[in-house]
């Protein structure tokens, strides 16, 4: 990535103030207390700041991530899992209507969007190229992805009592457990860690 790509991508939101990618992820993490009980709850980060995005949306309510230029706005599946699981964080506290079914929408795009890779591997693709240690060529996917997507989904299976939302995390699990070489996220380094 060029430096002065770099200084573009930085300068629009952070001192310019206007809405780019960025503006979604510059949340402070916050441990959420709730999620440490007996059964699967609340996920561990409260995603609360997210889970007020306020845009741009899609015509269904998901969230587009504009990255301005060549790439504009773009579905991420990671954005679209921590939306949803913030979302579903509120809808647990306040048990909300509105929260509730962003939190399926959240769900539902995941769960129509699932791909086999050419290993044969269901994961959440992104769509657009990316400048980043080096530039990875859509589509692309994430261990990030997977992991808060399955999160996702096994909360919406909790929710809804309906299989179709543990079935696709338990295919999607399957990229968590195989290595990079074969078609998955699963690094292990020279300390077999």
């Amino acid at each position: 990535m060029s430096h002065l790509t770099y200084l573009r991508r930085i300068v629009s939101p952070y001192i310019l103030r206007k809405n780019s990618q960025l503006t979604f992820w510059h949340e402070r993490p916050k441990v959420n207390c709730n999620s440490f009980g007996k059964d699967l709850g609340e996920y561990y980060m409260t995603f609360f700041d997210k889970a007020g995005y306020s845009g741009p949306f899609d015509q269904n309510g998901i969230p587009l991530l504009d990255y301005h230029g060549k790439i504009g706005k773009q579905y991420n599946p990671i954005a679209i899992a921590q939306y949803g699981l913030g979302n579903y964080n509120l809808h647990k506290r306040n048990r909300g209507n509105i929260s509730y079914e962003k939190f399926i929408k959240s769900a539902n795009w995941l769960l129509e969007n699932l791909e086999t890779n050419e290993y044969g591997i269901k994961v959440w693709n992104h769509k657009f190229n990316w400048e980043y240690f080096q530039i990875l060529q859509a589509p692309w996917y994430s261990a990030l992805a997977q992991g808060q997507g399955i999160s996702l989904l096994i909360r919406a299976y909790i929710e809804l009592k309906e299989d179709k939302y543990k079935e696709a995390a338990d295919k999607a699990f399957k990229s968590l457990v195989t290595k990079i070489e074969d078609g998955g996220v699963l690094f292990i380094d020279e300390g077999k860690n």
